[in-house]
């Protein structure tokens, strides 16, 4: 499972705004397990309702044009808790200076900032100058460098042992570069949800419910919390059980932190995690091999099949 952070945006296009609720029946099944549905139960179970607000909103990331005299600036404003790398394309300008095709029109905007992208002269005589632009952007610094040899805290509780169902060179469901090294871990709804190393929380997805086997249809309903570790790659948890994410965005969290219960949301035949180290590799996610610590300094490679056992 993965997410695509890449959007593209042509200015002067309005970008829409709704908002819409819907009720979540929370009951009991035949077997004693938790069912979460949108779809009404029989009149005699006995049923939690809840009214769940999905909402759509402009992404935190924009860059906007503005005449400062006889000039344009295009400023990039990053909301987001992690750099981001962003591309600038020109579709059309009209009486305005247009960059040197030299010039890489791409930048990385830090944390939480605005940046100047650039500055571009109005030419003179021009009566009506016009300009219309369109972006990509991906978080991350394509320059990070991954810090594989400090391995990673399996993301469960110590002392606890899970079946790995997938992860590299086997490629059911991960076989694009996104997620080709993602591990998918076997594990009851429920299960605490620890962080495999300290960062910063700069994505969360908690509200969905839903579960599929269309990844189109059913992948954007994973809830999920994406980490940016000091090395400038992050780390992503999907999958995770609804309503159970105890971090937000901004939040520093430690190496064996509890950030949420494990589910079945998204694109998932059944309950488990999926656990990804990832990189900024010029506006592309590249997933990236992963160890986890052993009993020992060895430390442990997840092959699918095999147990993996948590250690402090």
């Amino acid at each position: 499972m993965a997410r695509s952070f890449t959007r593209y945006f042509v200015l002067l296009l309005a970008v829409a705004s709704y908002s819409s609720a819907d009720t979540l029946y929370k009951y009991r099944g035949q077997n004693g397990e938790w069912i979460y549905t949108d779809r009404k139960p029989p009149a005699e179970t006995k049923v939690e309702t809840r009214a769940l607000e999905l909402s759509f909103v402009q992404p935190e990331f924009s860059v906007t044009s503005e005449v400062i005299g006889k000039e344009v600036e295009f400023v990039a404003h990053n909301n987001y808790h992690a750099p981001i790398e962003v591309r600038l394309e020109f579709i059309e300008i009209t009486g305005i200076e247009y960059p040197d095709p030299d010039e890489r029109l791409r930048w990385v905007v830090e944390p939480r900032s605005d940046l100047l992208l650039l500055n571009l002269s109005i030419l003179q005589g021009s009566a009506a100058p016009k300009v219309r632009f369109q972006f990509e952007y991906m978080p991350g610094d394509p320059s990070a460098q991954h810090q594989a040899d400090i391995g990673y805290q399996a993301p469960f509780s110590a002392g606890r042992t899970f079946r790995v169902s997938q992860t590299y060179p086997d490629t059911i469901t991960h076989a694009t570069r996104d997620n080709s090294f993602a591990v998918d871990i076997e594990m009851p709804i429920g299960t605490d949800i620890l962080a495999a190393r300290g960062g910063v929380v700069f994505e969360v997805a908690s509200q969905n419910y839903r579960n599929g086997l269309d990844p189109i249809e059913n992948g954007r309903d994973a809830n999920i919390v994406r980490i940016l570790h000091d090395d400038g790659t992050f780390s992503l948890y999907a999958h995770l059980n609804w309503n159970s994410i105890r971090v937000k965005p901004g939040d520093r969290v430690r190496t064996g932190q509890y950030i949420a219960d494990s589910g079945n949301t998204g694109f998932s035949s059944g309950p488990h995690l999926h656990f990804a180290v990832q990189k900024n590799a010029g506006l592309q996610v590249q997933s990236l091999p992963v160890t986890f610590k052993g009993p020992t300094a060895e430390k442990v490679v997840p092959l699918t099949g095999n147990q993996l056992t948590g250690y402090p």
